[in-house]
């Protein structure tokens, strides 16, 4: 046995079908094994709150050990990992392969899908994970929806925090009456058949967040790919089920797994590459499906064929070139790296692609924003994420760009409310995605704003 692993992290396949996988006895027995390893190691203490809450709880047990710890007090562990995966990637050295086996945050998935199977997870919260029912309601009454979402709003705010657990400071993500679908079926922009790329095809999978919050997203990333040659259609079978994963309903994970691949299947025998529009989404396809669905064939050719979308673009440069016509982005950019991108393994896409912009000068941030999905949302959490996004807020304040980029887009919008919050006095610029950036760059987007 030696000290840390020199081998490259590994996963393995997720076995929530075994009988022993819910076993409560089991997983408690698995969590004090695992956190006796982390009570001895500590070198995650500075990422998310689970590991500052477990090393004060056994700080505080009588004999300053995770034996003298009540298995109670474990769920505040639990329920603030955000499943984020940096303590797996980046911090823990005894992660698969090593002997210890740690894999903090699917042991941690492992009970919530324990408290999920005996109705233990809040009933309201699990409403707000709903993305594709709350989208389409959403955006059939945009107007509404989105001044009763509004921060500030003093009517409903304070009951969304009430009733439904909601904080009422926590910016929530505006509904777009014309979604991205249907906005995809006005027609895409003409296809530069001079481009270094052109022949290349591409079906972008639009996602929840992109469908009904955000089209300029998906829109800007039509364009870009257009500029350089690729022909794209867009399809969204149905939400990825991340937001099921964090409330641990992999069940339904699975299905979502195998109804999506079904969807995305023709498009790879026809020879389109798969786009996932944001990086928890592409996380899903490429590395946890195959993971919580293992040995499908159809899952683990989906996996294989799929890119973030700066992911695409940067292959487009290095393998064929861009398509001429970037122009410099005044006042700068800072990009924050998602730690769904850094999960993907694949490096800092987001930065290798606005650096692609002639004369950019740009500020990278890499470290977790504190939002976590849906979970930093909620009135239990949000002080705490906003907490542990401070240094990234801080960070971004003192870039002073312009242009202010985050691969994930509720990251972006949490970062932003950390900048406002730390100085009032300060305009934030409005988050928007690296894709956008590089549209605007190419002169195939408005601003921001306008």
């Amino acid at each position: 046995m030696r000290e840390g692993s020199l081998d490259a992290p590994i996963r393995r396949p997720i076995d929530w079908q075994h009988p022993d996988y819910g076993d409560p006895a089991k997983i408690d027995r698995e969590l004090r094994r695992v956190f006796e390893i982390c009570h001895g190691c500590r070198r995650c203490f500075n990422l998310c709150d689970s590991f500052p809450r477990l090393f004060d709880l056994i700080d505080a047990a009588p004999s300053g050990e995770v034996e003298g710890v009540e298995s109670a007090g474990f769920k505040s562990v639990v329920d603030a990992c955000t499943l984020c995966d940096m303590c797996f990637m980046t911090k823990c050295p005894y992660v698969p392969p090593h002997e210890f086996d740690v894999d903090f945050p699917h042991l941690m998935l492992r009970a919530r899908a324990a408290e999920f199977k005996a109705g233990e997870r809040p009933i309201l919260e699990r409403q707000l994970t709903e993305t594709d029912r709350n989208g389409v309601m959403g955006a059939a009454v945009a107007p509404i929806a989105n001044w009763a979402t509004r921060t500030g709003n003093v009517v409903t705010r304070p009951l969304m925090e009430r009733v439904a657990g909601v904080h009422r400071e926590a910016v929530l993500p505006k509904f777009h009456a014309k979604t991205f679908m249907r906005q995809a079926k006005d027609g895409a922009r003409e296809v530069n058949r001079a481009a270094p790329a052109a022949g290349r095809k591409a079906v972008l999978y639009a996602t929840c967040f992109v469908n009904y919050n955000n089209p300029s997203i998906g829109m800007a990333a039509r364009a870009v790919l257009a500029r350089n040659g690729v022909e794209t259609e867009v399809a969204y079978p149905a939400c990825c089920g991340m937001p099921q994963l964090e409330q641990g309903d992999i069940a339904r994970v699975a299905g979502r797994a195998r109804l999506v691949a079904a969807a995305l299947g023709p498009w790879i025998d026809k020879g389109y590459d798969v786009i996932a529009l944001v990086p928890s989404c592409a996380l899903m396809l490429k590395f946890e499906w195959p993971l919580i669905v293992a040995g499908d064939p159809v899952i683990e050719r989906l996996a294989g064929a799929t890119f973030d979308i700066s992911e695409y673009v940067v292959d487009i440069a290095g393998k064929e070139g861009l398509a001429p016509g970037l122009q410099p982005l005044a006042g700068g950019v800072t990009v924050h790296i998602a730690c769904h991108a850094r999960a993907q393994k694949m490096g800092q896409k987001a930065s290798e692609m606005l650096r692609l912009v002639p004369d950019v000068d740009l500020a990278v941030v890499e470290r977790c924003s504190g939002h976590g999905g849906a979970w930093g949302i909620m009135q239990r959490n949000f002080e705490v994420g906003m907490k542990v996004g401070r240094p990234v807020a801080r960070q971004a304040g003192q870039n002073a760009r312009a242009h202010l980029a985050a691969e994930c887009p509720l990251a972006g919008l949490h970062i932003a409310q950390g900048m406002g919050r730390l100085d009032p006095a300060r305009a934030v610029p409005e988050p928007s995605h690296p894709i956008e950036l590089m549209a605007l760059a190419y002169g195939l987007l408005s601003p921001v704003g306008e």
